[in-house]
């Protein structure tokens, strides 16, 4: 399954990238998700968007934030 990345990444205050409404860590797991968990979070992201109407990109995902959530999935 193909990512949902859009290349516009950049941070709301709650690690969700305002591009792709994908959680920091969901973004950094990505890679090792089966498509079915991979599905699970693609049926989230419409109604992420919704909720996040209005907010805009207010942080970079920086190489901190990245490595940050991957020791969190560890």
């Amino acid at each position: 399954m193909n990512s949902p990345c859009v290349a516009r990444c950049g941070l709301n205050n709650d690690d969700y990238c305002m591009g792709c409404y994908r959680h920091v860590e969901e973004i950094v797991a990505w890679s090792n998700l089966d498509d079915s968990q991979k599905r699970d979070i693609v049926a989230k992201l419409d109604e992420r968007r919704q909720q996040f109407v209005g907010q805009d990109n207010n942080q970079i995902l920086s190489r901190d934030k990245w490595l940050e959530a991957q020791l969190k999935l560890k």
